[in-house]
């Protein structure tokens, strides 16, 4: 019986063209100290987190807006703030 480990976070190729901008880009991080691979690699998960907490900050902004409580507390607030302002 031969006992085998499969890794299951084995390294995937992908082969992509880049355009000047984008080899431009590339450069940059490399430039870093970063390898080609590093910086791809790099740039895909910086991209995913940015677009993780966009996704996540507007689920929040909806959840705010639903919020009727929320909502008349603000507008409570800004009254209150509008009579505190000095005149003129």
């Amino acid at each position: 019986m031969t006992k085998r480990d499969t890794l299951s976070s084995m390294a995937r190729a992908v082969s992509v063209r880049l355009d000047d901008e984008a080899l431009r880009a590339l450069a940059r991080l490399e430039a870093t100290g970063l390898s080609r691979s590093q910086a791809i690699r790099k740039a895909l998960l910086d991209a995913a987190e940015r677009l993780e907490r966009r996704e996540s900050l507007a689920a929040e902004v909806r959840a705010l807006e639903a919020d009727e409580a929320d909502r008349m507390e603000m507008l409570e607030v800004a009254a209150l703030m509008e009579s505190l302002r000095a005149p003129g």
